[in-house]
């Protein structure tokens, strides 16, 4: 029996199995990012731009974040996978109606990490196979410090843009990325170059002012960070600028002039729920904890849990201008759960009048005993 060896795949052959699998782009490079990328990294780091997300500054995590063959010493070649996930629908079409709920496209259906990870196993398979069982590969998909955008323009199949996520000519800026490392020397790709030119759009889309710079983003500004990773009430200055984003923001992907070449995608598990294409704000805050399990159930949205999500939509609520919802934020104002007290608080202030509001405030404040909930009442009656 003949032992395959690694000269036995060839690019044309891994990215024509990619493509079998159900990726849509597929790139190698090696294992290294560039110093530039490994400088803006340190920089972001330095800076506490990260926020909450304290393992970006991990002492163990920060080194192999910079250099892929500290996570892997073995590693010779990382091959990029990329998956279309282009919506059918403008994503900032809802902007235009308050009272319905804007969810990032990404988590409008199943989670897509359990996808893309199946298949990266599926073709990460095939690579030992092809070299005879003697080399070794690991998948990741969010699943480890990789910094997958530089090595994603490193593998050519697309380029970081001034937002800071990966941008496609083919597709936009809608890729799923996913990474195979492997023991396997392959050819690496020829890098893409960046495109972006004098091109600002998605820098002045922001409505949080989010990007200090081109190509960096200070993540304690972004709606996508504020309504998903950070844990506490939304900071007041950036509650007004969220509208009605509930889980996510797309403006700086949505506006890329390079989106008029992308595709709706093709995968069904990437194509939108019919009832959050356009949610009501009013049916969201009626769940009830197994409610909210039970509709998220597959969604990336679960992972947030119940009281963070109530959170996103009464601040959305209270930028709505629909007074029809207050009686509904009324009945959260004794929920078990401190943060939805005090976002309803500040969701009442946005909508009632005066007069009434301050009625409620009497009714409800003594009975608080939560300092974060009772900050919330003494900062809406001054406003007041």
């Amino acid at each position: 029996m003949t032992t395959k060896t690694r000269q036995n795949i060839t690019f044309d052959m891994l990215q024509d199995k990619a493509r079998e699998i159900g990726f849509d782009v597929c790139g190698v490079a090696r294992p290294k990012v560039d110093a530039r990328n490994q400088q803006r990294l340190d920089e972001f780091v330095a800076a506490g731009e990260y926020g909450s997300m304290a393992w970006m500054n991990d002492p163990e995590r920060l080194p192999r974040r910079r250099d892929p063959e500290m996570l892997w010493p073995d590693v010779k070649s990382v091959i990029v996978l990329g998956s279309n996930y282009g919506p059918a629908e403008n994503p900032m079409a809802l902007l235009d109606h308050p009272d319905r709920a804007m969810i990032s496209v990404y988590a409008k259906n199943k989670d897509y990490h359990d996808l893309i990870k199946k298949r990266l196993k599926q073709l990460a398979r095939w690579v030992v196979e092809q070299s005879g069982g003697t080399e070794q590969v690991k998948v990741f998909v969010d699943t480890a410090p990789v910094l997958e955008k530089p090595l994603g323009q490193a593998s050519g199949i697309g380029w970081q843009g001034k937002h800071t996520n990966l941008v496609s000519r083919e597709f936009g800026s809608w890729l799923f990325l996913g990474e195979i490392f492997t023991t396997l020397d392959l050819p690496e790709a020829e890098p893409e170059i960046d495109h972006c030119g004098s091109c600002s759009k998605c820098l002045s889309a922001c409505p949080t002012d989010a990007f200090p710079e081109p190509y960096k983003l200070d993540a304690r500004k972004c709606i996508s960070y504020l309504t998903i990773e950070h844990d506490g009430p939304i900071p007041l200055e950036f509650r007004k600028p969220m509208g009605n984003r509930i889980y996510g923001c797309d403006d700086c992907l949505a506006v890329c002039p390079w989106n008029k070449f992308a595709t709706r995608t093709a995968e069904m598990a990437f194509i939108p729920r019919v009832e959050l294409t356009a949610p009501r704000l009013a049916d969201f805050l009626d769940l009830d904890d197994a409610g909210f399990r039970a509709f998220f159930t597959g969604s990336p949205i679960k992972r947030i849990g119940r009281a963070k999500f109530l959170r996103n939509v009464l601040i959305a609520a209270g930028n709505s201008g629909a007074s029809r919802l207050i009686p509904r934020i009324e009945n959260l104002l004794t929920d078990e759960s401190a943060l939805i007290r005090a976002s309803a608080v500040w969701a009442l202030s946005q909508l009632m009048e005066p007069a009434a509001f301050d009625n409620v405030c009497k009714a409800n404040a003594p009975q608080e005993s939560d300092a974060m909930v009772l900050e919330e009442w003494d900062l809406a009656a001054k406003v007041d």
